[in-house]
């Protein structure tokens, strides 16, 4: 993957592609498994949280490479309601869904490096990044 890849994210259906799409570049990076699995599984979720919490959305994979490291970055971003306590959002077990509360602790267990911005009423950007 040379550019950077987008994907829209307005139904399951979507969720499922960005799942694919990010198992594919992994591959392509050359991840092992774990590495695979650990990042299409935090994608998923981020993919989920879009999608219902920030009523769709886009995901944007882009290959990284530092030096002899090659890693992989995804930056969800929505223009929903927006994340009134970042800190909150961020325990496990705090949903304001039907969730587990897992989805955005566990995608950031899951990845290397995390970061996460929301204003209410305008959106959020969450960028996960995992190394090989």
């Amino acid at each position: 993957m040379q550019k950077p890849e987008t994907l829209t994210i307005q139904s399951s259906a979507d969720v499922v592609l960005v799942r694919q799409a990010v198992r594919r570049v992994a591959i392509e990076i050359g991840f092992g498994l774990v590495d695979q699995t650990k990042i299409v599984t935090a994608a998923s979720e981020l993919a989920r949280n879009t999608l219902d919490y920030g009523g769709g959305g886009t995901v944007q994979l882009e290959a990284l490479q530092e030096g002899l490291k090659r890693g992989l970055k995804l930056t969800f971003e929505d223009q929903g309601p927006g994340i009134p306590d970042i800190e909150l959002a961020l325990k496990d077990g705090f949903t304001t869904g039907n969730g587990l509360g897992m989805g955005l602790s566990g995608a950031k267990r899951l990845a290397s490096e995390f970061e996460i911005e929301s204003c209410v009423g305008v959106g959020t950007r969450v960028t996960i990044v995992r190394w090989k």
